[in-house]
């Protein structure tokens, strides 16, 4: 992939990578500036807005399920029912005990505050290039007339070694490589593992979605919500699922931000100082044959407080073909509920999409 620099910017020459997204302002920029309402490009339409949230969901969120990473990994029974459950009901799961330190958890926020407090300027050198989505800047921005997130980000592509593009990488910035390739590292091994526990309750041996999805890629969101003065007409992001086959969440100890859908109400996902939040994604909702859920979910602002957020989507090659395991298909009873895809052109079309919640799993699904 050749790259140049144009205007302060990183530009890619050539190549086609997962989709593209358009350049916008930074949100970022927007409230330094000193805004005096939200423009209007952020305002969601009325019917889309996120409204207040209710005793019931509020109490939901107490049930969210809590799982021993530390048990799960030893094979104990009970929490791995706790995870077949998680997966089947709520698609979304806290985990304690998962053996990243604490001390790597801090530094990687630390390095997250560090890039998005760096000049605007300084930050535009890492922007996405023209055929791909890694870098700094906004995703899943399709057309000018489409209402925007209130969020920067910046992501890059963290694992295998070899696939990453250190132009995008803020190298002058003090411990922000080592930062991000401590973390990355460690929260990998705990997908590997939730993954090799997948595979024995989809009935397949404990390596059989490694072999069958080779070892497992990485790419890394780091999120900043900056504060909103009216947050009941934006989003921080904008529902959907996410398209890879895990997710694991990074999230701000003091904000709440990310909530879920359940049972057609809209669950916070209160944090859980030093836990992880994990999530099926569509992959695995996929190979699952349904069974397991990708579940819509979106991030709301504060009116006071920025908030900063890292995800570490686990996705397979490329070229890989996804479609339902033979363990989950039982003609008649449960037949293959979703048509067989190569990966590429799966997340291509979920990317060249605005994010709307289930949608693009909806056009893979084999109509009935």
């Amino acid at each position: 992939m050749d790259l140049k620099v144009e205007n302060g910017c990183i530009k890619e020459d050539n190549g086609l990578g997962w989709g593209k997204s358009l350049p916008v302002q930074s949100v970022q920029e927007i409230v330094t500036n000193g805004y005096q309402s939200v423009p209007e490009r952020y305002i969601q339409e009325i019917k889309d807005r996120p409204s207040s949230i209710s005793s019931e969901s509020l109490q939901a969120s107490l049930q969210i399920p809590i799982i021993d990473f530390s048990l799960l990994a030893k094979g104990d029974e009970h929490e791995t029912r706790k995870l077949d459950l998680a997966c089947k009901e709520w698609g979304f799961f806290q985990i304690r005990n998962h053996g990243v330190q604490v001390k790597i958890l801090q530094t990687m926020k630390a390095a997250m505050a560090a890039f998005f407090e760096l000049p605007l300027m300084e930050k535009k050198k890492y922007a996405m290039g023209a055929n791909d989505l890694e870098g700094y800047g906004q995703a899943y921005v399709v057309s000018e007339e489409q209402k925007l997130d209130w969020c920067d980000l910046v992501a890059l592509k963290t694992l295998p070694l070899e696939q990453r593009n250190l132009n995008f990488w803020p190298l002058n910035l003090p411990g922000f490589k080592e930062a991000v390739e401590e973390y990355s590292i460690e929260v990998q091994k705990v997908a590997e593992e939730i993954n090799a526990n997948l595979s024995i309750l989809m009935g397949i041996e404990r390596d059989g979605l490694k072999r069958y999805q080779g070892e497992l890629k990485q790419l890394m969101r780091m999120n900043y919500y900056p504060p909103c003065s009216s947050p009941d007409l934006v989003f921080g992001v904008s529902p959907h699922s996410d398209g890879g086959s895990l997710t694991v969440l990074l999230q701000d100890d003091d904000v709440i931000g990310l909530q879920i859908k359940h049972k057609g109400e809209w669950i916070p996902v209160k944090p859980i100082p030093n836990a992880l939040v994990v999530n099926i994604s569509d992959a695995i909702e996929i190979m699952s044959n349904g069974v397991y859920k990708s579940i819509e979910h979106r991030a709301i602002t504060n009116e006071k407080k920025a908030r900063i957020s890292a995800a570490a989507f686990a996705h397979v090659d490329d070229e890989l073909e996804i479609g339902p395991l033979d363990s989950m298909v039982d003609d008649p009873h449960r037949p293959p509920m979703y048509k067989k895809i190569k990966y590429i052109d799966y997340i291509r079309q979920v990317l060249a999409r605005k994010m709307d919640g289930k949608d693009h799993t909806d056009l893979v699904k084999i109509q009935t």
